[in-house]
């Protein structure tokens, strides 16, 4: 996808170190940071200068092909795995990404290992590229569908990012999105702000300008009343686990806009790729959920009139705060799940159709 009309993806290997776009400085400064060791990648991930389920997996990769080109050795590496997935517990595709490097990188001899780790990396990431693609292409048909009855602009509601920013490349909520802006299918987003972190404002909205497609930023509890003016066409989010019964664990938020879109009878998509998908837990109670620094609540950043980034204090001193960073909507209130393989009813019959 395009910042100020180039192509960027948002994570590559170039010149023995792994460059990101540090979106802790989105939407006010464009920064491009390098990562050179398996700390680097695990305090990008833990400091969200990478988030998203899918990016966190590609760079938890990376951060352990990081690993084998600081120390070959099969406890430093095995050590370093066990950080990585500890870096943010909730997001699946982490550990999923990290198993699957240690089992393509067992019983390799120290000669080879490197390139090795390199390549899956990579391969990871340009598969979930791919997937990405092919959720636009699949949930573009729900989008040509309700166009082809309203024959007017598609308005979609979205929560957090689930864009490109959040994965390699297209996004899963967005990918859609601009598969329809490409075939110039009249769209609108509304964009949840998202607090604590403002993902929706600094990052879905960010990307959307850039892309030109038009959008207008709201408060997180404003989805409602315009899903009783008949203002929304459908809601699209992504996910940082789905449970293989369909209920699915996103962004602090997720379950109450579902919750308003099943009671105004808005159709509610869920957009992930396969690696996202938890096969062994089978009670939503039973994922782990980040409670994050309550400093994320309690101050907020943004440019001064010397076009500084500032952080300030917004709470009162005394005040007492818990961030919760997930939470899990039961599949009942889910309409489908867009997947790279088509779409399906979240429910344990359902993905088993598809991913069996």
């Amino acid at each position: 996808m395009k910042i100020d009309g180039k192509e960027y993806r948002t994570i590559w290997f170039e010149n023995n170190g792994v460059k990101i776009i540090d979106q802790t400085k989105l939407p006010h400064r464009f920064v491009i940071k390098e990562l050179k060791t398996v700390n680097d990648a695990i305090n990008a991930i833990k400091v969200m200068e990478v988030r998203g389920a899918p990016l966190i997996g590609g760079t938890a990769a990376y951060g352990l092909a990081l690993a084998v080109q600081e120390n070959n050795d099969p406890e430093f590496i095995k050590k370093s795995a066990k950080e990585l997935i500890q870096s943010r517990p909730t997001a699946i595709n982490l550990k999923w990404a990290v198993d699957r490097m240690i089992k393509k990188l067992a019983g390799i001899n120290s000669d080879q290992i490197l390139s090795i780790a390199l390549n899956e990396a990579k391969k990871i990431c340009d598969e979930d590229e791919k997937f990405c693609e092919n959720i636009g292409i699949n949930g573009l048909k729900i989008i040509e569908e309700i166009y082809n009855k309203k024959k007017d602009t598609i308005n979609v509601l979205t929560h957090c990012n689930a864009g490109w920013l959040a994965t390699i490349n297209w996004g899963t909520a967005t990918s859609p999105i601009y598969h329809a802006h490409k075939k110039g299918i009249p769209i609108h987003v509304w964009v949840d702000e998202t607090r604590p972190r403002n993902q929706g404002a600094n990052l879905t909205s960010y990307e959307l300008n850039e892309e030109e497609i038009p959008n207008t930023i709201i408060a997180d509890n404003t989805g409602g009343i315009l899903m009783q003016r008949g203002e929304v066409d459908m809601c699209i989010v992504g996910t940082d686990r789905t449970l293989s019964n369909g209920d699915v664990c996103n962004k602090i938020g997720t379950y109450l806009k579902a919750l308003a879109a099943y009671d105004n009878n808005v159709p509610f998509y869920v957009a992930l790729p396969s690696s996202t998908i938890d096969w062994d837990i089978k009670d939503s109670k039973d994922i782990p959920i980040e409670e994050r620094n309550s400093e994320e609540l309690s101050h907020i950043e943004g440019i001064d009139e010397n076009n500084q980034i500032k952080k300030i204090l917004i709470y009162p001193n005394k005040s007492k705060a818990m961030n919760l960073a997930f939470d899990v909507t039961p599949a009942k209130y889910v309409t489908g799940l867009i997947t790279e393989r088509g779409i399906i009813e979240p429910s344990v019959d359902g993905l088993k159709k598809l991913f069996k």
